[in-house]
This record gives C-alpha cells, sequence and structure tokens, in this order.
C-alpha cells in the first residue's frame, strides 16, 4: 500500500499539466497578492475581534427593528455570527496561504 501511494505521489509531482495548474492558482508573490490575502483573511477578523460588542449590539437592534421577516432573519444571522467570534479557521487558511505565497522557490 505504502509503495502504491509512493508511485502516485511520485506521478503527480512529475505531472508537468499539474504543476502548470498549481502554479496557475497560486497568488502572485508581489504587493498585490499578499495585500489582497490581509485584506481578505486577516483584516475582518481583526475587525470582529476589536469591535465585536459593538458589531453585536447593531445587528441586534436591527433583527428586531427592521420590518420584513427575512431581513430580521439575517441580522440575527449576522448577529450570530459576529456573536461567535473571530474564525480560527479563516486564520488559519490566511496563514497558510500567506506562507505559501511568501516561500521561495
Amino acid at each position: 500500500m505504502r509503495n502504491k501511494i509512493k508511485h502516485i505521489q511520485n506521478k503527480i509531482d512529475q505531472d508537468p499539466k499539474l504543476q502548470k495548474a498549481v502554479d496557475s492558482i497560486k497568488p502572485k508573490k508581489g504587493i498585490w497578492g499578499i495585500l489582497g490575502i490581509i485584506l481578505f483573511f486577516f483584516l475582518p477578523e481583526a475587525i470582529t475581534y476589536i469591535w465585536q460588542n459593538e458589531l453585536v449590539n447593531w445587528a441586534h437592534l436591527h433583527s428586531i427593528t427592521e420590518p420584513l421577516a427575512m431581513q430580521r432573519w439575517l441580522y440575527a444571522e449576522l448577529e450570530d455570527m459576529f456573536a461567535s467570534g473571530v474564525s480560527w479557521l479563516n486564520l488559519t487558511i490566511g496563514s497558510l496561504l500567506l506562507l505559501w505565497v511568501l516561500k521561495s522557490k
């Protein structure tokens, strides 16, 4: 079984089409790639960490004052999302992407 897995891994490592696909999805190692990762993964979590109570209160206020039931439901879901705190999964994915971009060949 181990030999089979090693054989498959070697085929994957030597496949030029797969290497080209991996290179095409990798964010570019420039200011925009790094800034994009920071803006999409770290900044929302920092905002949630710093202003969590204000965001929860804002969402709660709208969840009870909105005229449409669907809007009240959406604000209630948003309140639950803010109340749960920082997303460690989001931070982990952002960290891994940042390491991938910064890793030199």
